[in-house]
């Protein structure tokens, strides 16, 4: 009897491993049993290098293998694969400073993140990745300077809102030709979450898309995965990513347009809400170069953290999405007395740390980098008052006490780094926007889109309207392309780069404005 249980049980076992379900009754995974030498249909690393959240010692490096990027499996077997990485000195890989192998996992889409040390402060490194006998192209990255370091200046760039239909991502190519940058700072809209369209209804009347999503709306975790390779396959944001280290976060159509906290624009049970912001948090995850810190957790993960670049720069990195109370006046834009009300922009535990990070900071200027706009602007053209109920403007008690704890506490140089809105601003924040009196508090620059919005125009009609109804703002442009930031210890400037064009490739780009705050003044002038 007994010989015969034991051939019942060996069966079984051949059985269930015939059936993809000897994990089960396998030993915890072994690095060793990974695939040893894959072999792959087609070249792996199709969605390119990145690096980010970058450090004294260090940074980030991530790559995804994806032989087949639009399929199911991205063509890649359901095993581990193991990775290879290297940091040199030279771009000609020929003085290695680190070097090591990782895992890449199917339960993370095969996606890599090594978070590499022991580097130097304040220099360039070159990093890549092999697998088998296939190579990726090579990026660059700059750790950032030592605490407490006397630095002299720090230049960087901002950029989001890169909705896939609705241009090329010329303004990432032009970004990735600028002189040297520190670091960019994306703060979000990275991904858009709509179904295909061939055209779409802008201001200006019907348009017609220069390229379309692959699929329907996205839900699952399979279709977040396969819209964030459509968009990363783009050779010019490839080359945006390789060209210096990213902070991102994000904004609301990494997930769905208008989210905060658990619930969505069209009244979802919030728990079936909770499961599709679980599937695009992973895929976020596992598209950004990201820091273990920012592992998802269900349906949540931390991206607030900051960065200090000596004694020159402080970077606050915030999520405006996560934490915020539901819009007021039914997120429409309007008044009504929703907008006077005690709510979260940012939630106890981020504003807390905001707010520590502002006091204690070491720092010459202090940036505040987030999503939506804190300039409260009357939108309207016409006698009434229009708040947008998504930017911070429909949120006024959190918003008063940003602005007052800068005050009160006499923070160093706020200035604040912002996107959402598909235009160029920058202006003064006032404790009371819709009186702004006396001496401002803090600066806002706030970048335009990469394409949301296509090619855009230099001035919207209104725009001179809303200029005379708002005098904290001193400059709107409506065209694309990114920020560029320049700071020093006298002065932090900003270039407002623009794309000629985005409905087609190879726009030319141009400096529209350039724009300044010097040291110990919170106003914003011509460079």
């Amino acid at each position: 009897m007994t010989d015969e249980i034991t051939r019942a049980l060996s069966l079984s076992r051949r059985r269930m491993m015939a059936l993809g379900l000897g994990a089960l009754l396998a030993p915890a995974f072994d690095p060793r049993q990974a695939l040893a030498q894959p072999v792959f249909a087609d070249y792996p690393f199709q969605l390119g290098v990145a690096a980010g959240d970058p450090a004294p010692d260090g940074f980030v490096i991530w790559t995804r293998l994806a032989p087949d990027p639009l399929a199911v499996g991205h063509g890649m077997p359901a095993r581990p694969v193991p990775v290879s990485w290297e940091v040199a000195e030279d771009e000609a890989f020929t003085r290695i400073a680190a070097r090591g192998e990782a895992i890449a996992r199917p339960e993370l889409a095969h996606a890599v993140h090594v978070e590499v040390g022991g580097l130097s402060p304040a220099r360039p490194y070159h990093y890549r990745f092999m697998a088998g006998a296939e190579r990726s192209l090579a990026g660059r990255a700059r750790t950032t300077p030592a605490a407490g370091a006397s630095v002299a200046r720090a230049r960087f760039g901002v950029v989001g809102c890169q909705h896939y239909e609705q241009g090329h991502y010329t303004a990432h190519r032009r970004l990735a030709e600028e002189d040297e940058l520190d670091f960019v700072f994306c703060y979000g809209d990275y991904i858009y979450e709509g179904r295909s369209a061939r055209v779409w209804n802008s201001a200006a009347g019907p348009q017609g898309n220069p390229r379309q999503h692959v699929g329907q709306e996205i839900y699952s975790l399979d279709d977040y995965r396969r819209r964030y390779a459509q968009y990363k396959m783009d050779a010019d944001l490839q080359a945006s990513h390789a060209a210096a280290a990213w902070f991102v976060t994000w904004d609301d159509h990494e997930i769905d347009n208008n989210w905060a906290t658990d619930l969505d624009q069209d009244g979802t049970d919030r728990a079936l809400f909770r499961l599709r912001q679980q599937s695009a948090m992973q895929a976020y995850y596992e598209h950004m170069p990201l820091r273990r810190s920012a592992f998802p957790a269900g349906p949540g993960m931390r991206l607030y953290r900051r960065a200090d670049y000596g004694t020159l720069l402080r970077l606050n990195l915030l999520d405006t999405r996560q934490y915020r109370s539901d819009q007021a006046c039914g997120d429409r834009w309007g008044a009504c007395d929703e907008l006077e009300r005690t709510a979260d922009m940012l939630g106890a535990a981020q504003e807390r740390f905001l707010f520590d990070s502002l006091s204690t900071s070491p720092t010459r200027w202090n940036a505040i980098a987030q999503q939506v706009m804190v300039m409260d602007l009357d939108r309207d053209t016409g006698p009434g008052y229009m708040a947008n109920p998504d930017s911070w403007g429909g949120y006024r008690a959190p918003r008063a006490r940003l602005l007052r704890h800068i005050r009160d506490r006499q923070v160093a140089n706020p200035v604040v780094l912002t996107g959402d809105e598909h235009q160029n601003y920058a202006g003064e924040l006032h404790l009371d926007g819709r009186n702004p009196e006396g001496r401002a508090i803090a600066t806002e620059f706030v970048a335009t889109s990469i394409t949301s919005g296509g090619d855009g125009m230099d001035q919207q009609p209104q725009t001179a309207k809303i200029q005379a109804a708002n005098p904290q703002l001193k400059f709107n442009n409506s065209q694309r392309g990114y920020l560029l930031c320049d700071v020093t210890a006298e002065r932090w400037e900003s270039a407002f780069r623009v794309i000629d064009q985005v409905s087609a490739p190879g726009g030319a780009v141009s400096t529209r404005a350039r724009l300044a705050t010097p040291h110990g003044e919170a106003v914003v002038v011509p460079a």
